[in-house]
Formats: C-alpha cells, structure tokens, sequence
C-alpha cells in the first residue's frame, strides 16, 4: 500500500510569475528598431527591422521574434527569436537568443537595478571554431512606454570591452 505524500513534500504546483516577471509586460507589443552594429573604427552599419514581444508560458516569460528589413550587407534577411524572464530558483534574469546569423545558442543571466528600469546581462561565447572564449555583457534600459534601448559589449581574452551593438525601440 502506498503511503499519501504529506502537504511538506507535495507537488507545489506550478509557479506564479512575481513583481519581477511583471517588470517585462511593458515590453510587450510591437517595436520598430535602429540596430547600429560597430565592426571596428569608423561609422558603425545601420539596419531597421521589427520586434515583435509577446508574455507567454502563464506570464513567465516575454517571447520576442525579431525579422530585420531586407537590406544589403552580409545579413540581408536578419532574423531572430528569444526568450525573457526571471528564474525564481537562482534569483536571476535569463534570456535565450538565436538567429539566422549564427548557430551559437546565446543564454545570458544577469539583474535588473533597483529602479526596476536597467537590466545587465552576462555570458560567454565561443566565436569561431578554436577560438577562446569570449564575454559579452548587454544593458538593457527602460526608457518610457514606447522606447527601450540595448547596448551589447564584447570583451575577448587579455583585451579591452569594446561596444559593438546598440539597439534603439520604438513603439510601433
């Protein structure tokens, strides 16, 4: 005869979003954005495209589905899908990225300040095969209902971090 679990060692449930998942509904709706990628000195490439951010998953997570304007360059169809949310169990934000430009699976963690409006995400990434890896740290800042910005820096080995990405949000 099996014995009955006991309220201490039952199943709790499924998990209830909190205050911190609620900081990522004002990020959903439809985006338009400027993406400035800096390839080194001089001016950086200038792209446009759409994100499109979604909470899903019971209020969990905020889904983003990025499809860049076709442009000229070596990314002319530039599209990308993600994942956003906050890891109850490590206290931390994780997000998940992958697009058409890479086969790296990007997971990054990091924490919002305590104004609840800037985010600093971190990971490490292998660029190349055979290649040490690299840091890449990105800030995320709220602005207002209809902007947000991102900024992504890229740190390798025994070198300096140096920006090579800033994103700007416009509620469409």
């Amino acid at each position: 005869m099996s014995e009955q679990p006991s309220e201490s060692n039952a199943f709790p449930g499924p998990p209830k979003p909190d205050h911190h998942h609620q900081l990522l509904h004002r990020f959903e709706g439809t985006f338009r954005s400027e993406v400035k990628i800096y390839m080194g000195p001089g001016e950086p490439m200038i792209s446009t495209g759409t994100m499109i951010n979604k909470i899903e998953l019971g209020g969990l997570y905020l889904s983003q589905a990025y499809c860049g304007d076709k442009v000229d360059g070596p990314f002319p169809n530039f599209c990308g899908h993600g994942f956003w949310g906050y890891n109850q169990t490590l206290g931390k934000f994780e997000g998940f990225w992958i697009d058409n430009a890479s086969t790296t699976m990007q997971i990054e963690y990091g924490q919002v300040d305590s104004s609840g409006d800037c985010w600093e995400m971190h990971s490490e990434f292998i660029p190349a095969a055979n290649q040490p890896a690299m840091r890449k740290r990105s800030v995320i800042k709220w602005i207002d209902r209809d902007h947000h910005q991102m900024q992504t820096w890229i740190q390798p080995p025994q070198a300096d971090e140096f920006l090579t990405m800033e994103i700007a949000y416009k509620r469409a």
